[in-house]
């Protein structure tokens, strides 16, 4: 589809995103893989009056994030790992620039939710958690989202014939996430747990 057709589509719900208070949100995959395509769309929401998000890890170059926050409200950001080698090996890439964008977007902008995917045996150790509340106690960031892991894409990964990693991994006890909310609740956050209240 151009630009122009996915805004005809969009503008069909202006009315809900007026009595809604909603909006338009980016996410994938990762959007900023399709750079400039969604700046075009980002631009024309703005001229629209539609609200703007993004989810993003945040691993693109700093120009293409900054460009995109003159049009994006809010700032969904993916925070997974603190450990650069954990994070090369669960993910396949290093953290630092996701780090340092993370860093340079908070100072340009006043609306970001980071958003921790919280999976057992992976980053769910108290190391990680409070390496994590250092570093985001640095930003100006105050909003933390606590996303419990779940398989329900196991299901969509057999489907398509792809090996599904962590077939063997259960969501987060109770206890251990009350922990991690803990953790950030102390260092003054407000903290939700899975796009709610907690």
């Amino acid at each position: 589809m151009t630009g122009e057709q996915v805004m005809k589509e969009l503008e069909k719900d202006s009315a809900f995103y007026e009595q809604s208070g909603g909006g338009v949100t980016f996410t994938g995959g990762e959007p900023f893989m399709q750079f400039d395509f969604l700046l075009t769309l980002l631009s024309e929401c703005r001229k629209s009056g539609i609200h703007t998000a993004i989810e993003t890890c945040g691993y693109t170059p700093w120009e293409n994030l900054y460009e995109a926050s003159k049009y994006t409200r809010l700032f969904l950001y993916d925070l997974k790992l603190m450990d650069d080698e954990k994070h090369k090996h669960y993910t396949g890439v290093s953290n630092a620039l996701i780090l340092d964008n993370l860093k340079k977007i908070a100072e340009n902008h006043d609306n970001i939710c980071v958003r921790i995917p919280l999976i057992p045996g992976i980053n769910d150790d108290e190391d990680n958690i409070r390496k994590t509340c250092e570093f985001l106690r640095e930003t100006n960031i105050r909003l933390v989202d606590i996303l419990p892991y779940h398989n329900t894409g196991m299901y969509k990964y057999r489907k398509l014939g792809l090996d599904y990693r962590l077939k063997d991994t259960g969501a987060p006890e109770k206890n251990s996430l009350d922990k991690v909310v803990d953790v950030f609740r102390k260092s003054n956050f407000t903290v939700s747990v899975g796009g709610g209240s907690k």
